[in-house]
């Protein structure tokens, strides 16, 4: 056995490793945040790189003329996804979509880190190089000039997909030379997608984590170029903790408040980490002890949970388990959580949640038939839990446990992927869920 698992329960990786859907309770919630954790400033910086740069974003997309430059989503009430699932709003709360599986340009969650990453590459290339004055106009980054300097510049990342089309779509629009290195985990579709925006895609055999070390490679032999570190990057994180002050308005808006008595419960898919990861930070930072995140994760690739289980500094992949990282929600399918994400979710994650493929498309078509909404695998992973809280002895515990009242809380279910998914695609996907249901209906991921 691995010497990094003996501390590990014995009885979490007998079932992590016979794929048992599971929700597994954080221990260490509450604990202490890491030295040199990212600060409320940090969080402050991140919104106000947004804003300034709106006007650039609506000049460089046609999408966002509408809303002025802003990249949101909408944040609206599923009562009939609830009815569908079992859950009575009377006792159990409130269901809502926030609906990143819709934002614009990228159609994923990850437009919000990754456009993030790449404005604050390009306000620093544009300053340093005297293309505006420090509180100058960011629409002048869109100008001949600036596009010259940004074309000399390489911006890489690895990618299963999502991210790879966050970083490609907004690094070519500026002018940046953009290179996405995939694993054979990402659809081909997405491949063909950067490649008509005049993204480089390099394909590589392996699993995420060598897509992602392949780009790491070239970036750091090549002059004037980026790598975004899905693994390691302050500015992709920051991005996403960003979306917590516009998610706070939306609740005000819907009249739902977030306190002792009226708990917020977020259920976030999760991959590498650092997507949820920045959504919950900045939730914390937002409503502390009120707010109550938990990841989703495949059952062949729970590697934040096998990080935070195995109350380990050292990483720890889902391989080290036994699990071979094989799923269809190709942008979860990641052996080893971030390290730079990891300790922070150590102390403010409640807990993960495991979800089967099988339940994956169960819930993907239970969210079309209820609301109409049509997502990809991965981003219907967060479906569940809700039913964890209410249906399980782990979740049941959970609420006890820390005096929560179900009656008066609000639970959002954040989808993550879908919009830009082509329409055979989605097709293919649902076709699958049906004839999974009619062979043999899928046993509730969420009941111990």
């Amino acid at each position: 056995m691995n010497t990094m698992l003996k501390a590990f329960p014995a009885d979490l990786l007998a079932k992590l490793k016979s794929r048992e859907p599971l929700l597994w309770v954080n221990p260490r919630l509450g604990s202490v945040m890491p030295e040199n954790s990212p600060t409320v400033a940090d969080v402050l910086t991140a919104e106000t790189r947004l804003a300034r740069c709106a006007g650039l974003m609506s000049m460089l997309f046609d999408e966002l003329q509408v809303s002025g430059g802003v990249i949101e989503s909408e944040l609206f009430e599923v009562a009939r996804l609830q009815r569908a699932m079992g859950s009575v709003p009377e006792h159990d709360g409130t269901w809502f979509i926030k609906a990143d599986h819709a934002l614009p340009i990228a159609g994923s969650i990850k437009a919000r880190g990754g456009f993030h990453e790449v404005l604050a590459l390009a306000e620093s290339i544009a300053l340093a190089h005297g293309i505006f004055i420090q509180d100058g106009d960011r629409r002048h980054m869109a100008c001949e000039p600036a596009r010259a300097l940004f074309a000399r510049h390489t911006v890489t990342v690895g990618s299963t997909g999502n991210l790879g089309l966050s970083i490609g779509v907004i690094a070519a629009a500026l002018g940046f030379k953009a290179v996405v290195h995939m694993s054979t985990d990402a659809k081909t579709w997405k491949k063909d997608r950067l490649r008509m925006r005049g993204v480089q895609v390099v394909e590589h055999d392996g699993d995420y984590a060598a897509a992602v070390e392949a780009g790491r490679t070239q970036a750091l032999a090549a002059p004037l170029s980026h790598f975004v570190d899905d693994e390691q990057s302050l500015m992709l994180f920051l991005g996403y903790a960003a979306a917590a002050r516009h998610l706070a308005l939306q609740l005000a808006e819907a009249g739902r408040t977030v306190d002792a008595s009226h708990p917020l419960f977020v259920y976030l898919p999760c991959g590498v980490g650092g997507a949820p990861g920045g959504i919950t930070f900045g939730l914390k930072v937002l409503f502390g002890q009120h707010v109550h995140c938990f990841f989703a994760e495949p059952v062949a690739s729970p590697c934040m949970l096998v990080q935070l289980a195995s109350q380990q500094n050292l990483p720890l992949s889902v391989y080290d388990i036994g699990l071979d990282n094989r799923t269809e929600a190709d942008g979860l399918a990641v052996g080893q959580a971030s390290h730079l994400v990891s300790p922070l979710m150590a102390a403010q994650l409640s807990g993960v949640f495991t979800v089967s493929d099988e339940q994956l498309y169960a819930d993907l078509l239970q969210v079309l038939e209820a609301e109409g909404i049509a997502l990809e695998p991965s981003a219907a992973a967060g479906v569940g839990g809700p039913g964890w809280l209410t249906n399980s002895n782990a979740g049941r515990n959970y609420v006890n446990q820390h005096g929560l009242a179900l009656a008066g809380a609000t639970h959002i279910i954040w989808t993550t992927g879908g919009a830009l998914v082509p329409k055979e695609e989605h097709r293919r996907f649902q076709d699958h869920a049906r004839t999974i249901r009619a062979q043999s209906r899928p046993s509730s991921s969420h009941v111990d």
